[in-house]
């Protein structure tokens, strides 16, 4: 009988392993707590005190925004019929928590929401815009190439109103990196790869903003302004209300109420922004690469300079809702858009977030194809003898604390959560200091995966290992790689001088080792 027993055993284990796969019992915290939103975000500098955030009751009373997208083709490319399908097919759900019932499901669902959702401010039902995304030759006027499947960076939408038309998801559009080898590396910056040095890069990146400048403009939205409002006004006035601060004596960002197009459109060149992107509450002045997601689970703080803690999934959870539909708006007295302005009344679901949320905790690198070999092995050792792991500490290669921005001094009544090494590591101050984003913090980053990540410093500014450790990054003379300031020939980059001292062989173990992290 003893076997039989045995057997009998296993199959109920079996069935007990499948039943507990099956059954995934999600625990959605609330996105907008009030509770949790009252010491999530770090004081600002200049003023310290906390941004104040919309209430629950403004953000719950916002309908949910729940709309299947379809992938957009080039004119010629899509499969037959597939227009006509898109006309009568109506709107289905993006998520449907109820068919859920496994981990798996879930983070299926996320991914769908992190590379296809829509959201209201990147979707127009414009006729015109929706004209000229089916005019092969307005497409090819403006030198879009599309992906080689026949598809681009936007979507179709079918509403109750009819076809829409989105930009690319609402994550993937900045956190998908489609590498110059083939590669697809969900989580990552889309901007890796793009550097000043590599003009090819940049001239299919103009043909594509062209068409997002047209789409855009019928949203009346800008890029890199808020697009989540929507107002009226020059043009100056509206990129103050998205990056100016007014509290600053001296506000460097008073510059934008004055701007010409032709202005603008220099400050926004690919070719100076390098992997460096702008977003409301940053500035178009100081902006900040595109951050890597991959291992975000493991991180203690949100964005370069610890705007805000993450202290699990539901900061998370926030953090997205924050960025896409109910971003900050109010610092202390100072109340940062005109009277007539309007937010964007739409919102994804709690559960939408949580599926987002458990996607983001479930990417990983792709496979490391750097060896750990004997000249790695020996910049392993100049790695430890430098001191570095004492910031970049394994296994995560970072501490997760925090540096203080050049010039700055911590109040005696920072919140203990805000774990702070008392140095400064010289980098350019202006992020933490001279945006609403500047807490005057920067975070330790984690320099796991730094051979795919492509653009380091908070800013961007150096667009490879190489010239990160290269002393020429030092001198005024520097052509830098990645980020530099409007109308510069040259820049020095300054700060983080670690390892730039090493000799040149040295320099290159110390490289060799870091790529296989």
């Amino acid at each position: 009988m003893k076997p039989l027993l045995l057997v009998a055993l296993a199959c109920l284990l079996g069935s007990l392993t499948l039943l507990s796969q099956s059954r995934f019992p999600p625990e959605i915290p609330k996105v907008w707590d009030e509770t949790a939103l009252a010491d999530w975000v770090t004081p600002i500098t200049g003023l310290n005190v906390r941004p104040a955030h919309i209430s629950a009751e403004q953000y719950y009373a916002m309908p949910e925004f729940n709309f299947q997208s379809y992938p957009a083709y080039m004119p010629g490319r899509e499969p037959e019929g597939y227009w006509e399908m898109l006309q009568h097919i109506g709107p289905k759900p993006m998520i449907e928590p109820e068919t859920l019932k496994t981990e798996a499901d879930w983070i299926e669902a996320g991914r769908r929401i992190f590379e296809e959702a829509a959201t209201p401010q990147f979707t127009t039902s414009d006729p015109k815009v929706i004209a000229q995304f089916r005019s092969r030759e307005f497409l090819e006027q403006q030198q879009v190439r599309p992906r080689p499947d026949g598809t681009l960076d936007f979507r179709w939408v079918p509403t109750e109103q009819g076809i829409a038309l989105s930009r690319g998801g609402n994550c993937g559009a900045c956190h998908v990196l489609q590498a110059s080898n083939g590669i697809r590396i969900p989580g990552a910056s889309a901007r890796a790869e793009v550097a000043r040095t590599r003009p090819s890069q940049v001239e299919n990146i103009r043909g594509a903003n062209a068409v997002v400048d047209a789409f855009e403009s019928a949203n009346h939205v800008l890029r890199g302004a808020p697009p989540f409002f929507m107002g009226g006004g020059t043009l100056g006035t509206w990129l103050y209300q998205a990056w100016g601060v007014p509290w600053l004596k001296n506000d460097p960002n008073l510059v934008l109420k004055n701007l010409t197009t032709t202005e603008y459109a220099a400050l926004v060149a690919e070719e100076r922004m390098g992997g460096a992107i702008t977003r409301w509450n940053g500035s178009i002045l100081f902006p900040a690469k595109i951050p890597d997601l991959i291992g975000m689970k493991d991180r203690k703080y949100i964005d370069h300079t610890a705007t805000h803690l993450h202290r699990g999934i539901g900061d998370l959870m926030r953090y997205a809702a924050q960025v896409s539909f109910a971003e900050i708006t109010d610092f202390g007295p100072y109340h940062v858009l005109a009277p007539d302005t309007k937010r964007i009344q739409a919102r994804w679901s709690d559960e939408a977030l949580y599926a987002l949320a458990l996607y983001i905790y479930s990417l990983q690198p792709p496979s490391n194809p750097n060896p750990f070999d004997v000249k790695a092995q020996a910049g392993q050792k100049v790695f430890a003898r430098e001191g570095c792991a004492g910031c970049h500490t394994p296994p995560l290669y970072t501490n997760n604390k925090l540096t203080l921005a050049l010039g700055f001094t911590p109040p005696k009544d920072k919140p203990a959560s805000l774990d702070v090494l008392p140095i400064s590591v010289g980098t350019d101050a202006g992020l933490a200091l001279s945006t609403r984003k500047g807490t005057g913090y920067y975070k330790v980053p984690s320099l796991k995966g730094v051979w795919y990540r492509g653009h380091y410093l908070h800013d961007g500014s150096v667009a490879s290992l190489e010239e990160m450790f290269d002393p020429d990054r030092l001198k005024p003379t520097h052509i830098p790689g990645g980020w530099m300031p409007v109308g510069a020939k040259s820049h020095a980059i300054q700060g983080h001088e670690f390892g730039v001292k090493l000799e040149r062989g040295e320099r290159e173990q110390l490289i060799a080792f870091l790529k296989t992290l």
